[in-house]
């Protein structure tokens, strides 16, 4: 065990810093970093592996002296997962709040581990992991709640529904096509996403404060170790790639909150006493303060906001970016909280959603009472022209002789659709296997 020297613990911020002033570019930075602890940790023990395999004389890292920050690194882990690991407002941060905890407990080698990296390089590499981590998880509750929405849209495929255009009766629709197109759609954002996952899977560890260093350090060993695919090339972009990435993924992440949004709308107009075509779980509704009857979708009208909020903290991050000139600058620290809000926001609504749907209930009553006479008119006028008929003249016979349609049954207008993607041509197992 490598012996530490005895010297009192001191903060690591550099220079002498009014206490205003400190608390002013400490900013959220203190709170928010908690989240990246774990990710600090990791991205330090591949960096201290690589030192200590620097081809150098005498070596800044022994293999020992390697293995003892390790093992100090594991047990901060530990506390943060304990919830025991504390960031002070002289830290500033994680990465500093690391590196004083190893060097009052390893001495003059803990004040090693930070060569040949900068701060700027050491967050933004941080940012990848817990983006990588977050990711993951978005595109795993977002399976789930496609995998309901094909479930439920299975259940009730042969239920007619009215389809809409311009919010009014359009043509004859299913629940099955209603539910399975959000599930679709969903698979498109994930897509998305996974393409945002290449992109941010590069490290930018090395790049140091954006002009490398004067020492051998092998940025590609770095990136094998923390799993990435490769290191950021070009180390004035490695880290200039810093807050252009998280707009890049908030963008991604407000197209799945565009789908909830109007996933949520749907269901606020059809849960309407005037529609009544589905039946929200009680667990998922509120009551009113004053009105002992109220059973409020509030859940729905607030995915509906937070997918306003996601767009607003895509917008904020790219604003924050957009006026920066080259090389690192202390604006980018306040891209970091609508980046972990948004990313937070969006898998708190896609669980919500997910438990919403699952519980939801369908009035076939209510749905065929929907139908009127006119919904088949386009219907109508295709079977005419599949009769002979030149489309525009069987157009104006269907719209001067709407009579003709009273008493057609819904039921057996959807099944005469079974193309590809039509109410009676989904693809249950080929929407699975996308999603």
């Amino acid at each position: 065990m490598v012996k530490a020297k005895k010297s009192a613990p001191r903060a690591t911020t550099v220079g002498a810093i009014d206490p205003e002033v400190l608390v002013f570019t400490a900013g959220r930075d203190v709170i928010l970093d908690h989240a990246l602890v774990e990710v600090d940790c990791l991205g330090t023990a591949a960096h201290v592996v690589m030192l200590s395999r620097m081809k150098v004389s005498p070596p800044v890292l022994t293999e020992r002296e390697c293995s003892s920050v390790l093992g100090e690194l594991r047990k901060i882990v530990e506390q943060a997962r304990a919830g025991r690991f504390k960031i002070t407002i002289a830290d500033q941060d994680a990465h500093l709040a690391v590196e004083r905890t190893l060097t009052a407990a390893l001495g003059d080698v803990g004040k090693k581990v930070h060569t040949a990296r900068s701060r700027n390089d050491q967050v933004a590499l941080d940012l990848r992991l817990f983006a990588r981590n977050e990711i993951l998880g978005t595109l795993e509750e977002s399976v789930a709640l496609a995998r309901t929405l094909l479930a439920f849209a299975r259940k009730h495929v042969a239920v007619p529904m009215v389809g809409r255009t311009h919010m009014q009766p359009g043509m004859p629709s299913s629940v099955g096509l209603w539910a399975s197109a959000f599930a679709e759609e969903l698979a498109d954002g994930m897509e998305l996403l996974m393409a945002l996952f290449e992109l941010n899977n590069r490290s930018p560890l090395g790049s140091a404060a954006s002009y490398g260093v004067p020492l051998p350090i092998d940025r590609a060993l770095v990136a094998r170790l923390l799993g990435f695919d490769c290191a950021a090339h070009n180390v004035l972009y490695a880290n200039q790639g810093r807050g252009r990435l998280e707009s890049l993924l908030l963008d991604g992440y407000s197209q799945l909150m565009l789908t909830l949004s109007k996933l949520a709308q749907d269901l606020m107009l059809f849960t309407m006493p005037e529609f009544n075509y589905f039946a929200l779980p009680a667990a998922y509704c509120t009551g009113s303060s004053i009105m002992p009857q109220k059973k409020n979708p509030d859940v729905l009208e607030l995915v509906r906001a937070k997918a306003a909020k996601v767009r607003a903290a895509a917008s904020a991050v790219f604003d924050i970016c957009r006026g920066l000139p080259s090389g690192y600058n202390r604006d980018l620290q306040e891209a970091k909280e609508p980046f972990m809000e948004g990313i937070a926001t969006t898998r708190a609504s896609l669980r919500v959603m997910n438990g919403l749907v699952s519980g939801m209930g369908v009035n076939r009553e209510a749905l065929l009472k929907g139908f009127t006479s006119d919904v088949f008119a386009t219907d109508r006028a295709l079977e005419l022209v599949g009769e002979g008929m030149p489309f525009r003249d069987a157009y104006h016979h269907v719209k001067n002789n709407l009579h003709e349609l009273a008493g057609t049954d819904p039921a057996q207008a959807i099944r005469k659709k079974t193309h590809v993607g039509a109410p009676y041509g989904l693809d249950f197992a080929w929407m699975k296997k996308t999603g």
